[in-house]
């Protein structure tokens, strides 16, 4: 079987190969991740806490090198790549400093307790190896997102990364490795499997693994449903978006258009909770126009290793490929193309599309890139409307100085989060993961901790 290679996407060089990992070796990492989960579900959660805390410190020491490392590899920014570490770390430190207290053991409340009942509790107990299926975009936040809460829970983990960005697979698992042999703890608690499609069903099945988690497209996430169903796994599935972002007539119009750029346009726009769909009220829709055609306008696309870049390229050359093949489609429905639409291999400019129709790939399919789609509405009530008429539900932000009616259309859009007068992001403080076509189960805080966790009732008698 041919090596998976790594291929810079700016000049499309290949940076490196590695090889697949044959039947033995896979076993051996199965069975040494179940030996390891014996270990670590016995260890303190001192030292869990202590774990995360050295590996925080060893991103922050190293933050340089992986930076560059992710640059190379899947192509953004070196700014961006060095934000995306640092965030790794921060988790690392929040589970080190609040995993304990999120997990810890309950009382029952019962309002009909039998006389002879003396105490009846919950308890939060890790489930055994948990396998992560992880894509490229975030090649080490998507990974830590999951890692940092499993492995403090006393899960383990074994990660299969996408084929482009397996040497950040490999460079995280050498800092848990590392890590854990300067503590004396299990050292098997996280590994990287090298391995293609084809056996992944395989892994799945093995009675090792207890749940699987995928972050990726809706095919993939379909079909990793079914087979963690066909096994009884649990699953948890963060798949795609098309989230909307609504601006309302009383909107600070200025912060609105620059979070709205920000937000479709960072990661060179491959980001599932990037906004895609900006609806914006009749009354400010020119001016909130104009203001994003200048600040896409400035945006310079390029080298992500120079300091003057603030586009990147896509990952892949089929990634831009589609995203193109998108706006032209939108553009032959009605969509009107201000600026950018121009594409070299992977190199694609950030565009700006307006009046798009509502049956056109812009405001129907998930645009994985720098392309920005304006919508005009004539109302609040038609906003809503529209931001609903998709088949993903993952995130959303609403725009507006009227606090009380921007809660209100927050319960009213189908969505795993709505943020007001800010950018939809992720942080270890609040679950994350979506609805509908976007995946089910949630990641970050207590709700994520606790999605690979058996919760066990205890209840004692006199």
């Amino acid at each position: 079987m041919s090596p998976f290679r790594s291929i810079h996407p700016y000049d499309q060089s290949i940076i490196a190969e590695y090889p697949i990992m044959d039947g033995k070796t896979l076993e051996s990492r199965l069975e040494s991740s179940a030996q390891g989960f014996l270990a670590w579900k016995k260890t303190t959660m001192q030292e869990r806490s202590d774990l995360l805390k050295r590996v925080a410190m060893r991103l922050r020491a190293d933050i340089d090198n992986l930076a560059l490392l992710i640059t190379m590899e899947m192509g953004k920014i070196l700014a961006e790549s060095r934000a995306e570490v640092e965030k790794c770390a921060m988790t690392c430190d929040f589970y080190a400093e609040h995993g304990e207290e999120y997990i810890r053991e309950e009382t029952l409340e019962t309002h009909f307790k039998p006389a002879d009942m003396r105490l009846g509790t919950v308890a939060y107990e890790p489930l055994g190896v948990i396998f992560a299926i992880m894509p490229w975009n975030f090649p080490f936040w998507q990974v830590f997102r999951f890692a940092a809460p499993s492995l403090m829970a006393g899960n383990v983990a074994l990660l299969k990364h996408a084929p482009n960005v397996v040497g950040c697979a490999l460079a995280i698992e050498k800092i848990f490795v590392e890590a854990a042999l300067e503590l004396a703890l299990p050292t098997t608690i996280f590994q990287t499997l090298v391995v293609d499609v084809d056996v992944v069903e395989s892994i799945i099945a093995h009675d090792a693994v207890q749940g699987v988690t995928l972050t990726g497209s809706e095919y993939a996430g379909s079909s990793v449903a079914a087979l963690a169903g066909k096994h009884i796994k649990r699953s948890v599935l963060e798949l795609g978006g098309s989230d909307p972002l609504i601006v309302l007539a009383d909107a600070d119009v200025e912060r609105a258009a620059t979070v709205a750029v920000q937000s479709r346009m960072q990661n060179a726009g491959q980001s599932c909770i990037a906004s895609k769909r900006f609806l914006v009220e009749s009354a400010l829709y020119d001016d909130f126009v104009h203001r994003c055609e200048e600040k896409i306008a400035a945006l310079k696309q390029g080298n992500p290793l120079e300091n003057s870049t603030t586009t990147a390229p896509m990952a892949r050359v089929d990634l831009a490929e589609k995203l193109h093949a998108q706006l032209q489609t939108t553009q032959q429905q009605g969509g009107k193309l201000l600026v950018g639409g121009s594409r070299e291999g992977a190199n694609m400019q950030a565009s700006l599309m307006v009046d798009v129709p509502q049956h056109s790939p812009a405001f129907n399919e998930e645009t994985f890139g720098p392309m920005a789609a304006v919508v005009r509405v004539r109302d609040a009530d038609e906003a809503v409307e529209l931001a609903n008429l998709t088949r993903y539900g993952l995130g959303a932000s609403v725009w507006t100085r009227d606090l009380e009616r921007a809660t209100r259309i927050a319960h009213n859009i189908n969505a795993g989060a709505v943020f007001v007068n800010g950018l939809v992001k992720s942080t270890p403080q609040l679950p994350f993961g979506g609805i509908n076509k976007s995946g089910y189960g949630r990641e970050l805080s207590y709700f994520g901790m606790k999605e690979f966790m058996n919760v066990k009732t205890v209840v004692i008698y006199e």
